[in-house]
């Protein structure tokens, strides 16, 4: 499958209400055009961290609060189908800022000092050419944006990301405590006192104070909840949810293969109390961000951007976590899929839901498209954009978008349809899986040796071959 079979968007569909990429050399002659006149978007990146799209109310759970996030849904568009490369939190992110899958950007597990061999988990460091990718960030900064940077990095040099970011406040490796944790502003240290997620909006907020009419910004917040541990949240959230019994998620028994979960699912419900607190903890931190967006007039020159790095189990499948918490790895529909809503008020339409598949791949090549930024072909993008789709346009006469997504997470592959997913483990060696996802939304059922399923399972499989060949850098061996 190539970009313009799946899609063709990149061609020039530029939509009507963003700015042509063959207007930009008579812009920059001219001189930068007012706001209101098709110059670039400020855009604000929300990302969570282990936050499925199953477990917010837009998209279905009537038992876990988050009214902010569904308000967002609310005002823009909200893709029903949105997937991640990798279910777990160091490649994911990796994938969302360079639009490049882990064979090509080398980080294909969590960053770690202490990695696990026996089931391999975990990865001690990002590989030496990393520092030559090129992010999102790099490429907004280079066309004239300023970018901030405020929350989980997780990905290397994490006192000081780099890639463009101006402005940055983040913490050491992957994990923290919710309260007084110890960050990094614009590299120095700093001992905080309050609670992680004030922190991370405040900074963020105070990025946003800094910025100008006419100068268009990037700013991500990238926040630590609902991640573990689910201790140090102010006890309002857990009072929510102390009569809680969440009977509408589907929980199982513990799964046989289950790695050290026992103890999350040994009292599920009361960990579910205390992950609900903190989901609805952080849809308070987006109300908080949108309403300075709104004091300081940026909301209608602003694109707001919703997703989390994967989703996470919560006791189905009898698992409590994300990718890895099974032997062998999980593809799971809760753990790839993740909430995806963008909101520009007047531009995109409102109340809008997408039925299309997209990928974290698809992300970077969607964002340059809205900022009119060319990509080198040399970066070998397996991704296209729907920026089509966020502004409700038609795509050209004769092109469609072909639902299908990939994934990858160590020694184990995915693709997807629009109702199969074939999931291929150790180079189609197995142990492997088949779905029926319309008949079989909860993946209970494995058809991989049902041979009524060849012929879907032998076209998925060439088309994971194709993607996987697409995606390994010469010379080198599939993961």
């Amino acid at each position: 499958m190539n970009d313009i079979s799946r899609r063709g968007i990149l061609a020039g569909v530029a939509a009507p209400l963003f700015a042509q990429k063959k207007d930009s050399k008579k812009k920059e002659k001219q001189g930068p055009p007012p706001r209101g006149a098709g110059l670039k978007p400020n855009i604000v990146l929300v990302l969570a961290d282990d936050l499925a799209a199953w477990m917010t109310g837009c998209y279905g759970n009537q038992e876990i609060k988050t009214p902010n996030i569904d308000l967002l849904a609310r005002s823009g568009v909200r893709f029903l189908n949105s997937f991640v490369t990798s279910p777990i939190c160091s490649a994911s992110r990796a994938t969302l800022f360079t639009g490049r899958t882990p064979r090509q950007h080398g980080i294909h597990d969590f960053l770690t000092a202490n990695p696990i061999a026996d089931p391999p988990q975990g990865q001690k460091e990002v590989p030496a050419a990393f520092a030559r990718e090129l992010f999102i960030s790099d490429l907004l900064a280079k066309a004239g944006y300023r970018c901030g940077y405020s929350g989980k990095w997780h990905l290397g040099n994490d006192a000081k990301p780099g890639h463009g970011f101006d402005y940055t406040y983040t913490f050491e490796g992957g994990s923290s405590r919710y309260q007084n944790p110890v960050m990094f502003l614009n590299g120095a240290r700093a001992e905080e006192r309050g609670y992680l997620p004030d922190l991370i909006t405040q900074k963020a907020c105070d990025y946003v104070d800094q910025q100008k009419k006419g100068q268009p910004f990037f700013l991500t917040v990238a926040h630590f909840n609902p991640h573990t541990p689910y201790d140090g949240h102010p006890q309002k959230y857990y009072d929510m949810y102390k009569d809680s019994n969440f009977d509408s998620f589907g929980i199982q028994p513990a799964a046989s293969n289950a790695l050290r979960e026992k103890e999350m699912l040994g009292d599920t419900r009361a960990n579910l109390r205390k992950c609900a607190a903190s989901v609805t903890a952080l849809d308070d931190q987006l109300g908080v961000l949108r309403k300075k967006l709104f004091q300081k007039g940026f909301i209608d020159d602003t694109v707001i951007v919703f997703t989390s790095d994967n989703g996470y189990l919560l006791g189905r499948h009898g698992l409590w976590s994300k990718g890895h918490a099974s032997d062998p790895i999980n593809m799971y529909e809760e753990v790839v899929k993740v909430p995806m809503i963008w909101s520009w008020a007047g531009k995109t339409p409102i109340e809008s839901v997408r039925p299309e598949m997209v990928s974290f791949t698809d992300f970077l090549p969607t964002v340059c498209e809205m900022a009119g930024i060319e990509v080198s072909e040399d970066r070998r993008l397996s991704g296209t954009s729907y920026l089509a789709m966020v502004s409700n346009s038609p795509l050209p006469k004769g092109e469609v978008w072909e639902d299908l997504v990939f994934g990858h997470f160590r020694n184990t592959e995915m693709v997807r349809d629009n109702r199969f997913k074939l999931v291929f483990r150790n180079d189609g060696e197995g142990p492997n899986e088949l779905y029926d996802l319309r008949a079989d939304p909860r993946e209970m059922t494995n058809h991989f040796e049902n041979q009524q399923f060849i012929t879907v399972r032998q076209r998925l499989a060439a088309r994971l071959a194709e993607w996987r060949e697409r995606t390994t850098p010469a010379g080198a061996a599939a993961q």
